[in-house]
């Protein structure tokens, strides 16, 4: 990276269930940007899908409200201000690179990496298709399934299907996955609208919460192991972090609670993990982030199935939670990568991504 200072647009909020990390991701990760090194600026999607920029970020901020600036400081702006060339540069103009911290539908999963594709800007992360793999729950395992990359047993249902003949469903339920499973949403990060399901009568409720949040539901059969995460970074040549375990306190999985809530889970760095089943992990992770055709980072959510210690994927995520107390940051903080660091290998990665694909040929010489 050259010396010149790099204008890094950080994105934030989204029209998601998850818009209140979000807000705290992208407070914590602008204040851990060295501002000598990078012209940041903030843009924040509002709930109602409004974009609204603010202006360069000079200082630390000393609460995350003064990410969400007054009115009269906000200028609202479109992808027309980012097709401009970048000099001189305004809180308008196209930034160097966009850092979308945007977690779940609306963000991580593809949509607004089609938008920075169409307008050539580089950005932080998977591309389009990586980004939609690693959201649709389903796409994602038949995928790994593809790539004989170890899962729990599923099955996926539509709003249509449940509507049309949901005792069929429940059937197909005991038949193939049994109880305990889990109902979640195909679409939907950080837990929410999931349900652990130990008998036939709380199913149908399960099913019919998870329906809030997407029109797309997956039921997977319950994997008894412990719970271990992996991050792994980069684009060709890939590099995994320590592992973590989570061992949860009071709930029978790592839910929305255990979550963001004190109290409620331990994160153990590193995890005390046998070295074959270490290797296997890190050899796994590296498989699915392949398989998915991701860049930039993902935490790689496991399992290690207690019958036999093998790892058991059982989602891998895109955008993990990236405040400094989150797994995936603290993951790599115990390997030897510091917050701030891990930040800007992260941009370089991105700079790096964007500038292979200007190489590409989009015309046929006559």
């Amino acid at each position: 990276m050259s010396n010149q200072k790099k204008t890094v647009a950080v994105l934030y909020g989204g029209k998601s269930t998850e818009y209140e990390i979000s807000l705290l991701t992208a407070f914590s990760v602008i204040n851990a940007m060295d501002l000598e090194r990078y012209r940041v600026y903030p843009v924040h999607i509002q709930q109602d899908g409004r974009w609204i920029a603010g202006s360069e970020i000079t200082k630390k901020l000393a609460s995350r409200d003064e990410l969400l600036l007054s009115e009269n400081k906000q200028l609202e702006v479109s992808a027309e201000h980012w097709l401009a060339p970048s000099t001189p540069v305004t809180n308008t103009s196209r930034p160097d690179i966009v850092f979308p911290l945007l977690h779940g539908p609306n963000g991580e999963d593809g949509t607004v990496q089609g938008l920075f594709e169409l307008l050539n800007i580089a950005y932080v992360g998977s591309g389009v298709a990586g980004s939609a793999a690693g959201m649709d729950k389903v796409l994602m395992k038949d995928i790994f399934a593809a790539h004989h990359i170890a899962g729990p047993n599923y099955l996926s249902i539509t709003s249509f299907d449940w509507q049309k003949d949901a005792p069929s469903v429940i059937i197909n339920v005991k038949n193939t996955i049994g109880y305990p499973c889990f109902v979640k949403p195909a679409n939907c990060g950080s837990s929410v609208g999931i349900s652990q399901c130990l008998s036939e009568t709380e199913l149908s409720a399960s099913i019919t919460e998870a329906f809030r949040f997407d029109t797309k539901v997956i039921i997977e059969e319950q994997v008894t192991g412990r719970e271990v995460e992996i991050g792994v970074i980069g684009n060709h040549e890939l590099s995994v972090s320590v592992p973590g375990e989570i061992i949860t306190k009071d709930a029978a999985f790592y839910d929305y609670q255990s979550k963001y809530k004190e109290g409620k889970s331990t994160l153990v760095i590193p995890a005390d993990l046998p070295d074959k089943v270490k290797a296997e992990l890190e050899d796994t992770a590296k498989r699915a982030f392949r398989a998915l055709s991701l860049s930039g980072l993902a935490r790689v959510d496991t399992f290690i199935r207690e019958k036999d210690q093998h790892v058991i994927v059982n989602e891998v995520n895109t955008m993990p939670g990236f405040t400094q107390f989150s797994m995936f940051p603290l993951l790599w903080k115990h390997t030897g990568l510091p917050y701030r660091k891990l930040i800007e290998k992260l941009i370089d990665l991105g700079l790096e991504r964007h500038a292979e694909k200007q190489k590409i040929q989009y015309h046929i010489d006559a």
